[in-house]
């Protein structure tokens, strides 16, 4: 299983630097091109062509991209196409067309902008997962609205991952010293007489970012301010024990809070490994008590993905490794402005293209979904090469190790 393992990885090849350097070529028929508004707590980069770094910044800083895909007919719908060479070429790869740094009010003014053009002045913020670089979330929210069909403003929130699988630890710290950017940034949105909804997609460690957020800011306004309709929960790398204390400081009314479990997330058993949790939250039986009388009580909508199969391996990022899931989604969301799941509703389409299984818990007609988009975020792992390399002679025992921790089912 060792060997494998490092087959595997080391199959995954190494990106070239450089991805974000915009390419300066015409326009090839059929790509399509998303404009985003990125709001970060990274460090800007000081040695590569990376915009951003891992790193924390000392106040938070701001920019604008564009990301151009390949026509639909050149690719697979959830797949990010990485240049294998710089500059890519924008009908077979993922390519930067423009990038530039923003002070606060041209961010401002850019959203105010965008957002005019939108139904209902709909805003989405994305935040990543852990081992994400900074080019990983740029390219992976671009394929998210774009696949997903979202008419929305698309902004990203990106905190200081080190995008190393061995960097678990500064990437949790990061993520506490990212929970006040965030919160700012949502309540700005919020008081923004331009922005008239907003919808919230986190993923993996992302969403122990966002809910400490909005924990504060609750505490702070006594709920959950009111543009945030939307809630959506991929793969939550946070223990169910400290979600149920975040949730008791929400306040009433809470936003519409979906989550995406799956009970074979191989990552997620990891970190409850790491953790010596109890359960983490995206890898729950949402039909075992006591979640499933939990959630009905909460109106919170929930997604077993368990039975769904992707090619991811480690079973994180289900939705965005399922081109099926990803058009049904985002064609439904594109042909009306909401969605009310219920046992007869999405879940069961999904069971119907995958021959899976999803599971809506919810009260007669679950929750309204008037997000945008449901399509969750992949935790890349394309950058394990870059990885092994720098494990160097230690590198057997440590992919023995984790591989053990992803095999072995942990003990009751």
């Amino acid at each position: 299983m060792a060997i494998a393992v490092v087959l595997l990885v080391t199959a995954c090849g190494g990106r070239p630097p450089g991805v974000l350097v915009p390419v300066q070529a015409p326009d090839v028929p059929g790509t399509s091109k998303v404009s985003m508004i990125v709001a970060t707590t990274r460090a800007k980069a000081t040695t590569t062509t990376d915009m951003f770094s891992g790193e924390r910044g000392k106040a938070p800083s701001f920019a604008e991209i564009t990301v151009s895909l390949p026509p639909d007919a050149a690719r697979q719908v959830g797949e990010v196409q990485w240049p294998r060479s710089v500059p890519g070429n924008p009908a077979t790869d993922f390519v930067v067309t423009d990038a530039q740094d923003l002070s606060m009010p041209q961010a401002q003014a850019w959203l105010n902008r965008d957002v005019a053009k939108r139904p209902k002045h709909r805003v989405l913020v994305f935040i990543h997962g852990y081992n994400n670089r900074f080019d990983d979330a740029v390219f992976r929210f671009a394929q998210i609205v774009h696949d997903s069909g979202a008419d929305v403003t698309p902004i990203l929130f990106t905190w200081p991952s080190r995008g190393s699988l061995l960097a678990y630890g500064y990437d949790r710290e990061s993520a506490v010293y990212s929970r006040d950017a965030l919160e700012t940034l949502l309540t700005a949105l919020n008081k923004d007489p331009a922005v008239g909804e907003i919808s919230v997609l986190a993923h993996s460690m992302g969403n122990w970012v966002t809910f400490e957020a909005l924990r504060q800011m609750a505490i702070r306004n006594g709920r959950v301010l009111p543009k945030i309709k939307n809630i959506m929960l991929a793969a939550p790398d946070v223990d169910v024990d400290i979600f149920n204390s975040q949730w008791q400081d929400l306040g009433t009314p809470s936003p519409n809070v979906t989550i995406f479990v799956s009970q074979d997330d191989k990552a997620l058993r990891v970190s409850q490994r790491v953790w010596g949790s109890r359960a983490r939250l995206g890898q729950i039986d949402p039909e075992q008590e006591p979640f499933r009388s939990e959630f009905e009580a909460r109106k919170i909508n929930v997604y077993d993905l368990t039975k769904l199969n992707t090619p991811d391996g480690l079973n994180h990022g289900k939705f965005a490794e399922s081109p099926e899931v990803v058009r049904m989604i985002g064609g439904r969301i594109a042909a009306q402005s909401t969605i009310t799941d219920s046992r007869e509703g999405v879940g069961d389409r999904i069971v119907q293209v995958t021959q899976g299984a999803a599971s809506a818990v919810g009260q007669a007609a679950g929750v309204v979904i008037a997000a945008p988009v449901a399509v969750v975020d992949s935790n890349t792992r394309d950058n394990l090469s870059s990885q092994v390399e720098n494990l160097g002679g230690t590198v057997s025992s440590t992919v023995h190790s984790t591989t053990n921790m992803m095999t072995t089912p942990p003990s009751q």
